[in-house]
């Protein structure tokens, strides 16, 4: 009698998950596109959102109440826009499109609370958009201009948002909640403002057209006030000046930055408790705010 064959392993589980039955079709799409005459347009990096299982993860991150306002960067169809329409008392839909703007006016009409602007949200701040009110962000943001539109809401304007839900190239979500030892200039730029996390990954299959890299959600809870004591411009400057030369030490890339005389920058990080040979990615934000104070008090800033 022979013995009975082993049971295969388990697979285990990826989060490269193949789009689900509820996921939109890709001919729907196709068909919406055709409608209005349009077309992906790559060079404005627009890829359409297929899977509502992202969607609805999205929505979910965003915290939405009925008296919420909500600013859309990039709606594309409308697909998330109809969804964020539903839980939220007002979205603002912010497209640089034209022919996509004029479409989601026709598609988002049964939506009386829900208001597209045709233009680049960079030009534009946001209390143009909602006045004085609280409001949220929540975008599926084209490659090119995620940094951009980053520092548009949390550095550029007096009207921040209380939260962020942001779709963007996963390697960059990756760089945004980095930790001492793996810091950049936009991490540092991010967790001055907020606290950001990864949400979930998105695989390129989720989209139409795939894109070439898979995505990630990120949210960021944006403080009331900044994460460190020090004036935004001077704290800037000096992690700029860090950051500047990475592959450096510390003192040697702020004192050229900066214009320290040679012998003043290694002292100076000496006071504020950091090691002049250490490199700026090593740094917290915390070590970051006692070099910007250093500075001041020596009157180098």
């Amino acid at each position: 009698m022979s013995e009975p064959k082993a049971s295969p392993p388990a697979r285990r589980p990826s989060w490269r998950e193949k789009p689900s039955p509820a996921s939109l079709e890709t001919r729907a799409i196709r068909a919406t596109l055709e409608q209005f005459g349009l077309r992906p347009r790559k060079g404005l990096g627009q890829n359409f959102l297929r899977d509502e299982r992202y969607l609805h993860k999205i929505v979910e991150a965003a915290d939405l109440e009925p008296t919420d306002v909500v600013v859309e960067v990039g709606p594309g169809l409308g697909a998330l826009t109809r969804e964020l329409a539903n839980r939220a008392g007002r979205v603002i839909a912010v497209e640089i499109d034209r022919g996509l703007a004029e479409a989601l006016k026709t598609v988002l009409a049964p939506y009386p609370h829900v208001t597209v602007v045709n233009a680049d949200i960079l030009d534009l701040d946001p209390s143009q958009l909602v006045g004085d009110a609280p409001y949220k962000v929540v975008a599926n943001l084209p490659y090119y201009i995620t940094s951009p539109v980053l520092r548009h809401f949390l550095e550029r304007t007096r009207a921040k948002p209380t939260l962020m839900v942001v779709m963007v190239q996963r390697e960059v979500a990756e760089r945004i909640v980095a930790r001492p030892g793996e810091m950049s200039l936009l991490a540092v730029s991010v967790q001055f403002y907020g606290a950001p996390r990864i949400v979930t990954l998105v695989p390129a299959q989720a989209f139409y057209p795939p894109p070439k890299v898979d995505s990630a959600v990120v949210r960021i809870d944006v403080y009331e006030r900044p994460a460190v004591d020090c004036d935004p411009a001077r704290f800037f400057r000096v992690v700029q000046a860090g950051f500047s030369q990475p592959r450096k030490q510390l003192h040697n890339a702020i004192a050229q930055r900066l214009w320290l005389p040679k012998e003043a920058a290694p002292r100076i990080l000496e006071e504020a408790g950091v090691d002049p040979r250490r490199r700026a990615q090593t740094l917290s934000l915390e070590e970051w705010g006692r070099i910007c104070r250093t500075l001041v008090e020596k009157r180098y800033l």
